[in-house]
């Protein structure tokens, strides 16, 4: 269970930068992204549900084509709904499923109908306790309480 890979969009529809390490910020994201506040300030794909997704399509394709930030390995992301994501000393609360849109099929034909299915698209969040995040991080669902901490 850990963090594979890590991207980072610095303008709309803009190229998805790799990244080694990244710096989450709470209630704001990560850093030098594009997307900020809100609730979908971290978006997060499973690399095992990606690899279904090729084996549908019969071919490789490039997880960044999905435009998510944060590809995990180890987790389902089905059903994480208000559930904490821990990544080395971050945590991030799961708000709901990203749903794949049209752009998908631009980065490859039938890319978006094979994301549809058990959470494909991966999940979205929003940072409660930031810090360095690096490739290569322990992930884990955080056991208790999936509550913000108090302002």
């Amino acid at each position: 269970m850990k963090l594979e890979k890590i991207w980072v969009k610095r303008v709309r529809k803009g190229p998805m930068d790799g990244r080694e390490r990244a710096r989450l910020v709470p209630g704001r994201g990560l850093e030098g992204n594009v997307e900020q506040g809100g609730r979908r300030q971290v978006t997060i794909l499973s690399a095992e549900r990606w690899s279904e997704v090729e084996r549908e399509l019969g071919a490789p394709v490039d997880p960044a084509a999905r435009r998510a930030n944060l590809l995990i390995s180890g987790l389902d992301l089905e059903r994480s709904r208000d559930r904490v994501l821990k990544i080395g000393h971050g945590r991030i609360l799961i708000h709901g499923e990203t749903r794949p849109c049209r752009q998908m099929n631009e980065a490859h034909p039938g890319l978006q109908a094979a994301l549809e299915p058990a959470w494909g698209g991966g999940a979205y969040g929003e940072v409660l306790e930031g810090g360095e995040i690096r490739v290569g991080d322990p992930v884990g669902w955080e056991t208790g309480t999936t509550d913000a901490p108090a302002p």
